[in-house]
């Protein structure tokens, strides 16, 4: 039986990000296995390994996980690894190097690079070295964004260079999500007449809440209600933040949320200012929920929001900006519908049964010129 082996840092990205593709290889006729950090059991996955990634490049546990994974992957013999999540990648594609000569294919998938036009100059001295050594390593090398697949197709050494949308979203999930909008203001504490702006993403100084924040503030409108859908290491800071702008009445940090579509359908404007992105799943929720969307002007959101049809884009820390944006949109209501409809449009070709396709042409081409030769 053919073997196909997924990895990544850790259980989580390969529950969220990857389990249509566990399943269309377990439909394959593949054995399915699965390494990470982690003892979660996961959907279509018959054999789990447990490896001892860690998220950091210092953390001399990656040595030890360098070896674990090339003993798993020496002893299975895999016909195709598929990695994610930067560490993750790194100690595959480093462990897999001899099953590569007896004729594995190695895939890995970027779901961002850490260096980016703007990006410091040491994710560049760090970062792009590492990605460009690995690459050599690399039989097909997937990105998410159009700057990744550029800078890919200019820099990087794969044998192949792909663009696919995204890792898919069940877009009819938030399009047609229904909502009691008047209960689900009470259950928050909005009055019904208020204006909420939502913002989903871990509370990190990658996803830039301070800004909002900030831009929240200088709005100076009582009817204004900010949600936060995120946990992270910056909740008390950004707590605090909202108590020395005083507005603190007016910002509720809901937490982690499993009803992000219905809060989607409760919101009336998205707000997303990341410093940082791949391509940001829940951008296109709002997108696909018909969400108004002021974001950040980075890679990756640049692909999915046309400025004034679908929303507006911004530098990042550009606090005024963002506030500008944001009443911009209160004042013109009139075109939300419309925006709307272009974003619901616009996100269809990001629809996990379209991302589907795609990764299976990739899979299905590379495999079918190994299997013929």
């Amino acid at each position: 039986m053919k073997k196909v082996l997924f990895t990544a840092t850790v259980d989580w990205h390969i529950t969220l990000f990857h389990l249509p593709y566990l399943e269309w290889f377990k439909n394959q006729g593949y054995e399915v296995h699965v390494a990470t950090n982690g003892i979660k059991e996961i959907p279509f996955c018959d054999t789990k390994h447990t490896v001892s990634f860690e998220r950091s490049p210092f953390n001399i546990k990656n040595i030890k996980a360098y070896f674990e994974l090339k003993d798993i992957i020496n002893k299975e013999g895999f016909d195709v690894i598929h990695c994610h999540t930067p560490m993750g990648s790194v100690i595959t594609r480093l462990a897999a190097i001899h099953a590569r000569t007896e004729g594995t294919k190695v895939f890995y998938t970027a779901h961002g690079f850490f260096f980016f036009k703007g990006a410091p100059l040491k994710n560049w001295l760090m970062f792009y070295p590492v990605e460009k050594i690995f690459s050599y390593f690399t039989d097909v090398l997937i990105t998410m964004n159009k700057e990744d697949f550029n800078l890919a197709k200019r820099k990087m050494k794969a044998k192949t260079i792909k663009y696919v949308n995204g890792v898919g979203l069940d877009t009819s999930k938030f399009k047609d999500a229904e909502v009691d909008k008047y209960k689900k203001r009470q259950e928050l504490g909005i009055p019904q007449d208020a204006n909420i702006i939502l913002s989903v993403g871990e509370l990190i100084p990658r996803k830039n809440h301070e800004t909002a924040i900030k831009a929240i503030a200088k709005l100076n409108n009582l009817n204004v209600y900010y949600i936060i859908c995120g946990m992270g290491e910056l909740d008390h800071y950004l707590k605090k933040l909202t108590n020395k702008l005083n507005i603190s009445k007016q910002v509720k940090f809901l937490g982690f949320r499993k009803d992000i579509a219905e809060l989607c359908k409760t919101a009336d404007i998205f707000l997303f200012p990341s410093l940082q992105e791949g391509l940001p799943v829940a951008l296109m929720e709002a997108m696909a929920s018909g969400l108004p969307c002021v974001a950040s002007k980075i890679r990756g959101q640049v692909d999915l929001i046309v400025p004034k049809k679908g929303g507006l884009l911004y530098t990042p820390t550009d606090v005024n900006g963002f506030a500008r944006g944001i009443n911009k949109m209160l004042q013109n209501k009139d075109k939300w519908p419309k925006m709307a409809r272009f974003d619901q449009n616009k996100v269809k070709q990001f629809d996990l049964k379209n991302v589907i396709k795609e990764m299976e042409e990739i899979y299905e081409e590379t495999m079918y010129s190994t299997f013929t030769k």
